[in-house]
């Protein structure tokens, strides 16, 4: 699949877009408190969308309960709509989850999750936006 085509606003039009906890989480790389966001423990049928751009980023059908207080993902919807990079704050060395389209920060990616691919995308609730699947009954 082709790279979605980038989105880019300046830091006012993102300010002026979103609210203040998604504005500090997804453009300026914050974190929400564990066991605080909507979605941790979110159990509905359908797709997790950027908050900042509606781009899909992960599918229910992959999410798991990993026990850390943020929505857990073993994968993204499809390999073209997250990006990664190096994140070396905190005195961690930790890779960072980003929308593709927008580069918001989503969250982080660790090496600790199920099979079938052993990753946990651990993923901040503010970022994300639930759309019910199309087809979904009920």
């Amino acid at each position: 699949m082709p790279q979605p085509e980038k989105i880019q606003r300046s830091d006012a039009e993102w300010r002026k877009q979103l609210e203040p906890d998604q504005y500090a989480i997804c453009r300026r790389k914050g974190t929400e408190p564990a066991f605080s966001g909507a979605y941790y423990d979110w159990h509905k049928d359908g797709v997790f969308v950027c908050v900042c751009c509606d781009a899909v980023l992960f599918d229910s059908n992959d999410k798991y309960d990993s026990g850390s207080g943020w929505p857990s993902f073993t994968r993204p919807a499809n390999s073209d709509c997250v990006d990664e990079a190096s994140d070396h704050s905190h005195g961690m060395s930790r890779t960072e989850v980003l929308c593709a389209r927008c580069d918001a920060h989503l969250g982080h990616v660790f090496p600790d999750g199920p099979p079938p691919t052993g990753l946990r995308y651990c993923i901040n609730s503010v970022s994300l936006q639930f759309q019910p699947r199309a087809d979904s009954s009920g």
